[in-house]
């Protein structure tokens, strides 16, 4: 530890950065005699995702820009652990940091967010839905081919005020960050799993600390979610095998049961247009080579042309 008083969890100033963050430390507490509330302290770490909110994610430096600052702090000790959410962390983990441990995952589905009180499909043609995913982007024109898709960034209550002042008409957001910021009146409908396979990651929070740190590792073992973590191991194993980043349009979720790992996934292609889909399972022991095994067919499905680009 970086004091011999203070366990330090590094985030992000987000709301639903911080909530996350309380949430894994009253886990910590609960599980480990030697805390008590005020032995655990959270340091708030800005980001180039925080400070460049009117940039595209992929502009100011990709899939790690929620990331890069947290871990350097997490390098140099400043830090004991790092809060992130799991998409957001970069496939190809940072040297010298582990994602050891993860809390039990919530729900992964997405959530439609509505001016009106209007089900998705009762909104009007030409309808503005805002979202900063070319994965949602492309899952909504299947839906939908009527609808305009409108990028948009910012934290949860940023997106919220934009819908309420009438910039958009709807919005799509994660369910998982709407459930823990309280704000599940706000939903008008829960996407299915059939209609929008979530992204790869997604309603887990990952616990990242130094590799070599044995007693932040030993601490994190009790506060674990075993089934979330063989999940993400499938799921990050997927997105690693097609060369996925924050520009790459790609669902995929993956359940445990009995000891069997399920991978289901989809790919779409640089315009949006095409899908191809691929699921495969096996013991959970194996969850990275079902992951690669399902990335692989994908890119087979996809052909030559396919780039990870955005579409």
């Amino acid at each position: 530890m970086t004091d011999k008083k203070k366990f330090i969890i590094g985030s992000r100033g987000s709301k639903l950065s911080l909530a996350y963050s309380s949430y894994v430390k009253n886990l910590l507490v609960k599980s480990n005699p030697e805390f008590n509330d005020s032995s655990i302290d959270i340091k708030i770490i800005k980001t180039s995702g925080d400070i460049f909110q009117n940039k595209k994610i992929s502009e100011i430096g990709g899939k790690g820009v929620f990331c890069k600052q947290i871990e350097e702090e997490l390098l140099e000790s400043k830090i004991d652990l790092a809060i992130h959410s799991l998409k957001d962390l970069p496939t190809q983990m940072t040297d010298g940091l582990c994602v050891n441990a993860v809390v039990k995952r919530n729900d992964p589905r997405d959530a439609f967010l509505c001016c009106s009180n209007k089900s998705f499909k009762e909104l009007k043609p030409k309808s503005k839905i805002g979202t900063s995913s070319f994965r949602r982007c492309a899952q909504l024109n299947l839906l939908r081919n009527d609808l305009e898709i409108v990028a948009m960034r910012g934290n949860i209550d940023t997106r919220i005020t934009k819908l309420k002042n009438k910039e958009y008409d709807a919005i799509v957001l994660s369910l998982a960050g709407i459930q823990m910021l309280n704000l599940i009146d706000q939903v008008k409908e829960v996407f299915t799993i059939e209609q929008m396979l979530p992204a790869i990651g997604q309603g887990a929070i990952a616990l990242q600390c130094k590799k070599d740190d044995q007693k932040t590792l030993n601490i994190l073992k009790p506060i674990n979610d075993k089934e979330t973590y063989y999940c993400i191991q499938a799921e990050r194993a997927l997105l690693e095998a097609i060369g996925g980043d924050c520009d790459t349009a790609i669902g995929g979720i993956a359940k445990l049961s009995n000891g069997t790992i399920s991978l289901k996934s989809e790919l779409f292609s640089n315009d949006g247009k095409k899908k191809f889909e691929f699921r495969s399972s096996g013991h959970f022991k194996n969850a990275k080579e079902i992951g690669y095994r399902v990335g692989n067919e994908l890119l087979k499905k996809a052909g030559p042309n396919f780039t990870t680009q955005g579409i």
